[in-house]
Parts: structure tokens; sequence; C-alpha cells
């Protein structure tokens, strides 16, 4: 197949599907991985559309975020949003739970509202461990790499550790929100650890203020059918019909 034809045909599957994987397209061209990674990134910097990891979106699929803010950064924005956001997630929490918690800022929050009830919990945000161990909880932090920018522990250990559990509950922060691309953050270790959780646990919810919605980042770690969603306000209505969501403001 020349290269033309390639192109064409994968233009026209991103366009109705709005997102496609490197694996599909392999077997709709019948092309190698690499081939069609290159097709993808040809077409990338053409600007013809967005190439995201394992895949490529639509350009008109949401904003598409490249770049992650630190936590500092992230900790002044819509401050009052994540408190309410917290507030509601915290009092899901029931006695004898066995809860993870993602680093992030939001999920931070979450700690000052949680009720003094017999839970253990787990996280990789080594300030929320903190936290959590001066309020009185029992904690477990699972090993891996620390990322500073984002004051998470990650790697191939963390995930090796998380898949020994079974959570009834996980409470996760997201970067991105889209109908096609779903659940995605900026890093792949990142993302591999938070789908090991979500794999790992009865109960998923997905903490996120307004802004998230309609924005795509690098690395998809989840569809939105595979977690509950609570957010200060919807901004479009549409992403009910995908899974569950809170309003709490």
């Amino acid at each position: 197949m020349l290269t033309e034809e390639r192109f064409a045909i994968i233009l026209e599957t991103v366009q109705q599907k709005r997102s496609v994987r490197v694996t599909e397209l392999c077997a709709l061209l019948n092309a190698s991985v690499s081939t069609v990674r290159r097709d993808i990134n040809t077409l990338a910097e053409m600007g013809k559309l967005v190439k995201v990891h394992g895949g490529a979106i639509a350009l008109n699929e949401g904003s598409f975020s490249a770049v992650e803010k630190d936590v500092a950064e992230k900790a002044q924005l819509f401050t009052e949003e994540k408190e309410a956001i917290a507030r509601y997630a915290a009092s899901l929490v029931d006695e004898d739970d066995f809860v993870y918690i993602d680093a992030g800022t939001t999920t931070e929050k979450m700690i000052d509202y949680l009720p003094q009830k017999r839970v253990t919990f787990v996280t990789n945000g080594f300030i929320h461990a903190r936290k959590l161990a001066q309020r009185g909880f029992r904690v477990y932090i699972p090993g891996g790499e620390l990322k500073l920018s984002t004051e998470a522990i990650i790697g191939t250990e963390c995930i090796l550790t998380l898949n020994n559990y079974h959570f009834t509950k996980c409470f996760m922060g997201t970067n991105g929100i889209s109908v096609h691309a779903g659940f995605s953050t900026h890093d792949i270790s990142e993302g591999s650890v938070k789908t090991a959780v979500i794999d790992n646990s009865i109960q998923t919810y997905v903490l996120s203020d307004h802004s998230k919605f309609g924005k795509v980042t690098s690395v998809t770690f989840a569809q939105l059918n595979r977690g509950q969603i609570i957010t200060d306000r919807l901004p479009d209505k549409t992403y009910s019909s995908y899974t569950s969501i809170k309003e709490v403001m």
C-alpha cells in the first residue's frame, strides 16, 4: 500500500472514531507497528491529527496539553472547587474500607475531611502519607521512584506492589477528561500506576474540577466508564451519558 493511501485511511479512521490505537491501525492497514507510528508522526507534524501515547486523536477532540504544571502551580488553581470536591469525596469513606488515595492536589485535600473511622489507606503521594499518619490512620506506601514535580511514587516496583492489593475504593486524580480519550495524564509511568489501581479497586472515584473536561494529555489510563467523576460543575452534559457524575457546587 502506498504511503498516501495509508495516510488517507488513517485520517478517515481518526475522523470517524475520534481516537484510534496503533494496534487497530496495524490490523486495518496490514502494516507494522513501526510503519504506523512513523505515519502518525508525519501526520502530526503536518497538523492533520494529534499524536498521543499508543495512538492518535482528532484535532478537534478537546484541547491537547503536553506540559504538566508542578504541584505548587496546581495548588493555586480552583482552590474552592477542590475543597468542595474533596469534602464530598471524603464522606464516601466507610468503616473498614481499604482505600487508595492517588497523589494530587485535590486528593490531598480529602485528608482533612476524612471521618475518624477504622480505615486503612494506601497512597503513592508521600505528602499524603504523612498527613494520613498524622491524622492517626494506618497508611502504607508502595516502593518505587519518586517523581518530584508531582510528589508521586511511580515505576515498576510501585505497580508490582499495588497489584497485590484489592481496594474497596480508590480516589484518583486526572489531568484530562475526554469522551474519546477517557481519563488521561502526562506521564506514562504515572498512568500505569493509575491503571493498576483502578484494575484492583471495587469502586473508582475520579476527582476533577471543571477545567479538566474536554482536555486530552499524553497517556490514557482509563476509559470514562471505569470511574465515577466527582466535580464542582459539569460544563458539558454529554459526559453524563458515559459515566456517573456528581456535581458538588
